[in-house]
């Protein structure tokens, strides 16, 4: 089972580096043009737009059309498919649930304009499944402000992330399922010192936005441990990164983050493989893909491993069972598609939230949601559970590992854990 599936976990690795990358389906003439602006107006009817006593509304917007149409068709008709579960149920507390959508491309201007559209206009009760890094970055503070629920983001970026958040400005209507950089920093420390007994870590980050993130993460949780720490920043997409491997090596560390995307990991590793260093390195889930591994293989034998993280598991037989409901209902063309998979996670926690507010027998609202949504922890069905409690927006916080192997593949070494179970608490 496990060589069957792991490919299945390495194409959802790659998710989030695709949508950080640079219903109905909205025709492209009523597109809003490039130099649309959009203003939120405030909610005014208390969080209860979008409900029924037979129906909740609810949107998101994702390419569907151009270079991440085959990632953005198939998460979205993972998210239809769980609904259309639900729905042939009867669905939750007697509302069906209606998912609409419309292909903002990729593009940020038209993501802002068919946001305001979808809660200004259509009313919608919440967002699930909010796409891509350029859109969201552009979309996060309008849907703070507006304060709709909004469940599930397919990036990383920091902008989600929030360790106590009490207000919508901090982000407290904003869950995040896929791990965000800022988590990942802290867990792969935590992997260090629990895994490797790292007393010593070295950090080499990118200048951008998701190296500076993991950089973050990493500090705080060294912090948190006494573990001394040694950093140096290569430019994103850099060749020539030698001077700061030549600085790691020089601090004697024991262990090595390389908190870096796409391209530029595969130079780091490579320049540390040449100067000889001898010491476990970890990386992003981002990087845990074929086409990293076959590029480092040979480089990295015989001299020191590399491990990454991963997010998701069908092992076990509650996950195995989830695997096989996924698949009974989402269409045949995407029974093994990863993007799929991650667009019915999507909508499961979406669902869980509705799930609980009618088991505690409130009114549906945005306030009673968000607040079932924190009260306790909610399942992944093919990962870990994720805590929202007392604010925490944290994304994934639960990760397996894999290592490289000599053939240039990744192999799963060490199952999913929390960073108090790597840390020994």
């Amino acid at each position: 089972m496990k060589k069957r599936l792991f490919p299945l976990l390495i194409a959802l690795a790659m998710l989030l580096s695709l949508a950080a990358c640079g219903g109905a389906t909205t025709d492209p003439s009523t597109a809003p043009s490039a130099d649309a602006t959009v203003t939120p107006a405030p909610v005014v009817d208390d969080g209860t737009q979008g409900i029924t006593d037979t129906e909740v509304l609810i949107a998101n917007t994702a390419a569907t059309s151009g270079a991440y149409a085959p990632v953005g068709v198939p998460f979205l008709a993972g998210i239809q498919a769980y609904l259309d579960m639900v729905n042939a149920d009867g669905g939750i507390d007697g509302r069906k649930i209606t998912f609409i959508h419309k292909d903002d491309e990729f593009d940020p201007v038209k993501g802002k304009a068919y946001l305001q559209e979808m809660v200004e206009d259509e009313k919608v009760f919440a967002i699930v499944g909010h796409f891509g890094t350029p859109v969201v970055a552009a979309t996060i503070d309008d849907l703070k402000a507006y304060g709709i629920p909004s469940v599930y983001f397919a990036t990383g970026i920091g902008q989600l992330y929030s360790d106590k958040a009490t207000t919508n400005e901090e982000g407290y209507n904003i869950f995040p399922v896929q791990p965000i950089y800022v988590t990942e920093g802290s867990i792969m420390v935590a992997r260090g010192v629990g895994t490797f007994d790292a007393k010593k870590i070295g950090v080499i980050y990118t200048s951008d936005d998701a190296g500076k993130d993991m950089l973050s993460g990493v500090e705080a949780q060294c912090k948190t441990q006494g573990i001394e720490l040694v950093s140096e920043q290569v430019a994103a997409g850099a060749a020539d990164v030698s001077a700061a491997v030549t600085s790691i090596k020089n601090a004697n560390v024991d262990f090595v983050v390389v908190a870096a995307i796409q391209a530029t990991m595969p130079t780091i590793v490579k320049e540390m493989a040449a100067q000889g260093m001898s010491v476990p390195a970890i990386t992003t889930y981002v990087n845990v893909s074929p086409k990293i591994s076959e590029q480092i293989a040979t480089d990295i034998a015989g001299k020191f491993d590399v491990y990454g993280n991963g997010w998701v598991s069908y092992e076990g037989d509650e996950r195995a069972a989830n695997l096989a409901t996924y698949q009974k209902w989402v269409a045949a063309d995407y029974k093994d598609n990863a993007y799929a998979q991650t667009g019915w996670i999507a909508a499961s926690f979406f669902c869980e939230g509705l799930r609980r507010v009618a088991d505690s027998g409130e009114e549906l609202t945005w306030t009673s949601y968000m607040k079932a949504m924190e009260s306790a922890p909610l399942q992944n069905p093919f990962g870990g559970t994720l805590d929202y409690s007392n604010g925490k927006r944290l994304g994934t916080q639960v990760m397996n590992l894999s290592k490289v192997t000599a053939d240039g593949k990744w192999e799963l070494v060490d199952g999913l854990r929390t960073m108090d179970e790597l840390l020994g608490k």
